[in-house]
């Protein structure tokens, strides 16, 4: 019954559109001079059919489920008809219409940024109430992460030495290919070649990060622990690093098309003023519009770093799920978002601190990603002023 309702209040919408636009060009035709064009007053009737529509089928789809669809039809049918027989040389329509959508766009900001707030205060309340049952100090200075030992240890140390490494070894992965990819496409490539590796590269972003897990545990981490048996070194089956060069390859298209669209956009006049000075390509390249498209590239960065440390499948695949405290990149670690994950798996009660830990997680995550687009915003700031 929704989906034909649905389907009515679209056919009711295109209809009341194409009415209102065939009455103000009739009355146009007629020599009568409209405030609006045509196609607003049709927008309007539609715009309004929609919005009185959906808001009566929500109002009543609960209490009376079976007139609700009727019931919206007929409120939106009336409601576009009391903008029909307005129409005429006086009504504004594209003001009113202008007016509809601000207050739209309004709502709809106004729903990202409460979502926004809610999920801040629901994680920040279940927080709190981990930190009621285990000291501050012990998690955040802690160098054992034991959640289901007996007695259990919230040591957030390791989790954070295992994120950090494993973001690393993506973004020394990620960021010299995805740049130097960049720069090749938009100042070397000849626009055949563009259109062929560009969209190529991005295919990499539309692969599911467990196929990408796959292959990190069924090719990478056999190839280094045979490659650094080969050398003498000792490779754990699950290692930081297979996953971070597999989340690598994953950052690539990120910072590659981005900071391609950002060198695209450096004016053509810089260089062509630098190639009248006398300087190479490479010259231009490295010294006029790396530095002007700096801002750009650096926020580039700063988005592949963010979904490194959002990345959970990969790592669990690849890394394991051993809260080892290790610099070592051969050996096994886990991250704070494949943690997450595991601590909320199954059936749990929100009593626990087993299971508010994952909240503390998430909570110490958001602040880290916060504070690194703090930085990332100042660092936008201070190159734009010197390059604007």
């Amino acid at each position: 019954m929704n989906t034909i309702f649905f389907v009515l209040l679209c056919l009711l919408v295109l209809a009341t559109f194409m009415l209102g636009r065939q009455r103000a060009v009739s009355m146009r035709n007629g020599s009568a001079l409209l405030h609006s064009l045509p196609n607003y007053h049709g927008m309007l009737l539609g715009i309004s059919a929609l919005l009185v529509g959906l808001f009566v089928f929500v109002a009543l789809a609960a209490p009376f489920p079976v007139i609700a669809p009727w019931a919206a039809l007929a409120a939106a049918a009336a409601a576009a008809y009391a903008f029909f027989t307005r129409i005429g040389p006086d009504f504004r329509a594209r003001n009113v219409f202008e007016r509809i959508t601000l207050a739209i766009l309004l709502a709809c900001s106004g729903i990202a940024i409460l979502t926004t707030i809610g999920i801040i205060l629901s994680v920040l309340f279940e927080t709190g109430r981990f930190f009621a049952e285990v000291s501050p100090l012990e998690f955040f200075t802690g160098f054992q992460w034991s959640p289901t030992g007996s007695p259990p240890v919230f040591g957030f140390i390791p989790l954070l030495a295992g994120t950090l490494l494993i973001t690393f070894i993506a973004m020394c992965v990620a960021g010299p290919l995805g740049l130097l990819a960049a720069i090749y496409m938009a100042e070397y490539a000849t626009p055949t070649v563009r259109a062929i590796f560009k969209p190529v590269l991005e295919m990499l972003t539309g692969i599911p990060t467990v196929v990408l897990g796959f292959f990190a545990a069924l090719t990478v981490a056999p190839f280094l622990r045979t490659s650094g048996q080969f050398l003498g070194l000792q490779v754990s089956a699950e290692s930081a690093l297979a996953a971070g060069i597999v989340i690598g390859m994953l950052l690539i298209p990120v910072i590659s098309s981005l900071s391609d669209d950002v060198i695209n956009a450096v004016p053509q006049s810089m260089r062509d003023g630098s190639y009248a000075m006398g300087a190479t390509k490479s010259e231009t390249i490295k010294r006029v519009i790396l530095p002007a498209a700096l801002p750009g590239i650096v926020s580039a960065f700063i988005l592949a770093i963010s979904r490194a440390l959002g990345e959970t499948m990969i790592v669990v695949m690849a890394a394991g799920l051993a809260a080892n405290l290790t610099a070592n990149p051969l050996e096994s670690v886990t991250t704070m978002t494949v943690q997450i994950a595991m601590l909320l798996v199954g059936d749990h009660e929100f009593d626990s601190a087993k299971t508010l830990a994952a909240f503390a997680l998430g909570f110490v995550l958001f602040i880290f990603t916060l504070g690194l687009n703090f930085v990332a915003l100042r660092l936008v700031q201070k190159y734009k002023e010197q390059y604007d």
